[in-house]
């Protein structure tokens, strides 16, 4: 088994009800070892939509990266996620931003996640689950 962090994030519909649909489904296929707050956050990237509800879990399980992409794009599928244009508003986004499993970067994954410690909606979570640093990203002082 292996150690796995996920982001999610929701501005359309419920958003509260989204994440935690989201988390109900997921958790019949992985295992829930801790979760953030929810936290309210401005836009990134395509600013002119509403705020997103964040939060950050993590997870064990053996899916392969790959395998649990595939897991994390159906259940955004099942509701109601389209991606007309790169940062658009949507139902659910879960990303995964850190597998302790190997992964080589490609086309379809990189790990760790790339814009992880870009975007205070996963800063903020991570930091109150007391992530240990450097995992995902190094900070600078």
């Amino acid at each position: 088994m292996h150690t796995i962090w996920i982001a999610y994030g929701s501005n359309q519909g419920d958003p509260i009800a989204q994440l935690l649909r989201a988390r109900k489904n997921l958790a019949t296929h992985l295992d829930e070892r801790g979760a953030s707050a929810l936290y309210r956050t401005p836009p990134w990237g395509y600013t002119a939509q509403p705020d997103f509800i964040n939060a950050v879990i993590r997870y064990r399980s053996d899916l392969a990266p790959l395998a649990l992409l595939d897991l994390l794009q159906s259940v955004e599928q099942q509701q109601g996620r389209e991606r007309p244009f790169k940062n658009a508003p949507r139902t659910l986004d879960v990303d995964i931003l850190y597998a302790s499993a190997k992964v080589r970067a490609c086309e379809r994954l990189m790990l760790p996640h790339p814009g992880a410690c870009e975007r205070i909606s996963v800063i903020l979570p991570l930091g109150e689950m007391k992530f240990k640093r450097g995992l995902i990203c190094k900070l600078k002082s």
